[in-house]
């Protein structure tokens, strides 16, 4: 298809792959890269002169656009999901060794104690002279933007190729995907969704694939990001009411949003509900459209199991 234009790159520690349809065939990568590593040293904690690392070490509390605006959707976010979804659990992540330091052993009673500097959340405040301030309620404060970071730079991304009057296309930042419009010969997009990895090194294999358009698709799943001590497996997906890894037995969960960074968000918080306690979750809140369409796959009595929602369902090509 001489129209279709594709970009592979790296940003936030992962991958990423831009297809559009483009008649007048512009490159656009080097905007794209600029881009995301504008964002890399907004939020990624991996980037040593980051602004997150910043804030969170307390050498700066004024923050740009990007920053308080993810501060304000982190915010709404915990309030929405009851907690299950929160940005200021950065230090017990960390401590756990899901962060960019090396994991050390830790106590569990260490673990605690670092709760204290959990759960309440940051204020923006815009100063007199226009600047963005960031609050937190204790010093000892991490933020961690993980669980909703590559869902918004895909967000930005699209806003990008939309300011170039680009309106077909699909942007897939680390497993983060938006698909807009269709691709050249008018079918929509198809995207897959992972089946559970037996372990980190396996090689990813595809469950199910869907017809995507208009909207985005985020998968969260515990199968990839873990580490094993004394036989125990422990998920990088921590908790916020306990500081601790989950332990239940769903594997992934894909919802399908219209912004990446509400499905990224609204994955990493069912991954901490569980399988029962999201589809009580989903069944009150029915005018959602995060609700509509969501995938599980759990495990019972060792073997994969699926549950899709009927949105989803209408989705997935047969």
């Amino acid at each position: 298809m001489p129209d279709m234009i594709t970009l592979d790159g790296e940003a936030q520690g992962t991958y990423y792959r831009i297809i559009y349809v483009d008649p007048q065939h512009h490159n656009l990568q080097s905007s794209i890269d600029s881009l995301l590593h504008v964002f890399d040293m907004t939020a990624s904690l991996w980037e040593q002169k980051s602004l997150i690392r910043k804030v969170n070490d307390n050498r700066d509390s004024v923050v740009n656009e990007w920053f308080a605006d993810m501060t304000e959707k982190s915010v709404e976010m915990n309030l929405f999901t009851n907690g299950c979804f929160d940005c200021t659990i950065g230090k017990i992540v960390r401590a756990w060794g899901f962060g960019f330091a090396h994991r050390e052993d830790i106590e569990m009673s260490a673990i605690d104690s670092m709760m204290q500097y959990c759960g309440k959340q940051p204020t923006i405040e815009r100063a007199p002279d226009g600047r963005l301030i960031i609050h937190k309620a204790h010093g000892e404060t991490e933020i961690d933007f993980n669980a909703i970071a590559q869902g918004y730079a895909t967000d930005i991304i699209c806003q990008f190729l939309e300011s170039h009057d680009i309106t077909n296309y699909l942007v897939d930042i680390g497993g983060e995907v938006y698909a807009r419009g269709c691709k050249p010969d008018g079918t929509p997009w198809k995207v897959g969704v992972e089946r559970p990895a037996t372990d980190k090194e396996s090689i990813p294999e595809i469950e199910t694939t869907i017809a995507l358009q208009n909207q985005s698709i985020v998968t969260s799943g515990n199968y990839r990001k873990y580490y094993e001590k004394d036989g125990i497996r422990y998920s990088h997906t921590i908790d916020p009411s306990t500081g601790h890894p989950v332990d239940h037995t769903l594997l992934s969960v894909s919802v399908i949003d219209t912004a990446a960074w509400r499905a990224d968000a609204l994955a990493t918080a069912f991954m901490v509900m569980g399988l029962e306690k999201s589809l009580e979750f989903i069944k009150a809140h029915p005018d959602d459209s995060g609700m509509q369409a969501v995938f599980f796959i759990y495990n019972e009595g060792g073997k994969y199991m699926t549950y899709a929602t009927p949105g989803f369902k209408e989705l997935i090509n047969e």
